[in-house]
């Protein structure tokens, strides 16, 4: 869809893209070309993806720790995704750390989580903790080849 937007006096063409509602999640997840596993029915939000700890662990106050995905993400070469901590954790003090992923990842993602609260916060195997915003690129025409394609676990920086 394209729009005008007026800048100095002149109207220059603005291309919106699109996040995908909960039913497009779908639709791609059944196509083939967009992968979340295991896929969980109660993960799924209108519009995001609650991500889940592969593993119980606490969140030591102060400290970031890195903390794997249960699922499995591939993202085609028209999709990307911003990650954002869920709210229920926020008010607890956690902050997530980095949060985008490019197109053509593929991987179990490395949650950065923070504990800015005054007591430590334990995480059960399974807990939702991450939302994952998928959004449409439009005219991509790079993948995402970096170091960490086909992560598995909590990867550190390499």
């Amino acid at each position: 869809m394209v729009f005008y937007h007026k800048i100095l006096s002149v109207f220059v063409p603005v291309q919106y893209t699109m996040i995908l509602s909960s039913s497009e999640i779908g639709r791609r997840r059944e196509a083939g070309d967009l992968v979340i596993e295991p896929y969980h029915s109660a993960s799924q939000q209108p519009a995001s993806y609650d991500l889940r700890v592969a593993e119980a662990t606490t969140l030591r106050c102060g400290a970031c720790t890195l903390v794997p995905s249960i699922e499995w993400v591939e993202l085609p070469a028209d999709l990307a995704a911003t990650l954002r901590c869920r709210s229920s954790l926020a008010r607890r003090g956690i902050l997530l750390g980095g949060g985008f992923v490019d197109p053509g990842f593929r991987g179990q993602l490395t949650l950065c989580l923070t504990n800015m609260g005054a007591e430590p916060v334990t995480l059960a195997e399974g807990d939702r903790v991450v939302q994952m915003v998928i959004q449409e690129v439009r005219n991509g025409d790079r993948l995402y080849q970096g170091r960490y394609q086909d992560s598995r676990g909590a990867v550190e920086t390499r």
